[in-house]
């Protein structure tokens, strides 16, 4: 394995029946590294954590966890990982401090040494106060904190989290960041992180890649993706008479790519980075009022969409 490299797959093929689930997935981690695996549900990338845990046998190709290999060295490779499934399960008539106690337990770790564990990981993650308190009274929120804890307890060396944000609320969610940005960022650990929500896989991850029907069609840092498809601007309007707006006229000024209403927004984009005071003048000229007007760059919600249609469209030739 190459240096600084941890995880790695060549050629990764996963098919079940007609199906591949997993299409010669050729990838690579850096230890340390927070890497997102993005895609729509069905993509392939559960299927690729299970493999890369060896709870999945491949149908080909080779695979790499910090120098294991998990078809043969299956439970070498669980003593360096930690694993939080998309849907976790706990005891709900144990507490969450009870919940770990027999995590420590399934672990072989010695109770001594299991309560100070518990009791540090409990504060970590913000349930110290919660931490005798039945599992069936947390909220999701908090029931993914504790699957945090249950992950850390082993100390695991690489850490898989398969949806770790899905059905949170704004607070839950930027807590739950917060703590895996902690884990990659200030204890080294290598984090992989299975997710559709792009815009706050965005927020954490050093690289992403992106999955298509088991392909990955793209990877790299966004500012990369973003730089490979274009320095992308768009334009967020709203304006008088927004349904009297002057799509063919504005479409046709020079460097406009598309122009479409999106809910109560018109979203122009277009590739030259002067284009918003251009359109303000234009719209003042044609006595449109403007009532709102945000310029950005491609984020990862627009690389997303750009990479996955054209793999979508590769695959389909």
């Amino acid at each position: 394995m190459n240096d600084g490299i941890i995880i790695e797959t060549q050629g990764l093929t996963k098919v079940y029946g007609s199906i591949t689930a997993v299409d010669n997935l050729n990838l690579t981690v850096r230890k340390g590294e927070i890497f997102g695996l993005l895609g729509p549900n069905g993509a392939g990338k559960t299927t690729t954590i299970l493999m890369l845990m060896g709870l999945s046998e491949p149908t080909s190709g080779s695979i790499r966890v910090a120098g294991l290999d998990p078809v043969r060295q299956a439970l070498g490779v669980k003593h360096i990982v930690g694993y939080m499934p998309d849907n976790i399960g706990f005891y709900g008539d144990l507490t969450g401090r009870e919940n770990l106690i027999y995590t420590a337990q399934l672990n072989g770790i010695a109770p001594d040494v299991a309560k100070s564990k518990i009791d540090e990981l409990l504060t970590k993650v913000g349930l110290q106060e919660a931490a005798d308190r039945r599992v069936r009274e947390y909220s999701k929120g908090m029931r993914q904190r504790l699957g945090i804890a249950d992950v850390l307890i082993k100390d695991p060396e690489i850490i898989f989290l398969d949806e770790p944000t899905l059905g949170l609320d704004p607070e839950g969610t930027k807590e739950l960041l917060n703590l895996i940005l902690e884990l990659g960022k200030r204890e080294g650990k290598t984090v992989l992180i299975s997710s559709h929500l792009l815009h706050q896989v965005q927020a954490i991850c050093d690289r992403v890649g992106i999955f298509v029907k088991g392909k990955l069609v793209a990877i790299g840092s966004v500012s990369d993706l973003a730089k490979e498809i274009g320095s992308e601007v768009i334009v967020e309007l709203k304006t008088s008479n927004m349904e009297d707006f002057p799509t063919h006229e504005v479409n046709a000024m020079p460097g406009i790519s598309s122009v479409q209403m999106e809910k109560d927004m018109i979203v122009i984009k277009s590739d030259d980075p002067e284009i918003a005071p251009k359109l303000v003048r234009e719209l003042n000229r044609m006595n449109i009022d403007i009532y709102h007007v945000r310029s950005r760059s491609s984020d990862l919600d627009d690389i997303y969409s750009r990479y996955f249609h054209e793999g979508e469209a590769k695959l389909n030739v």
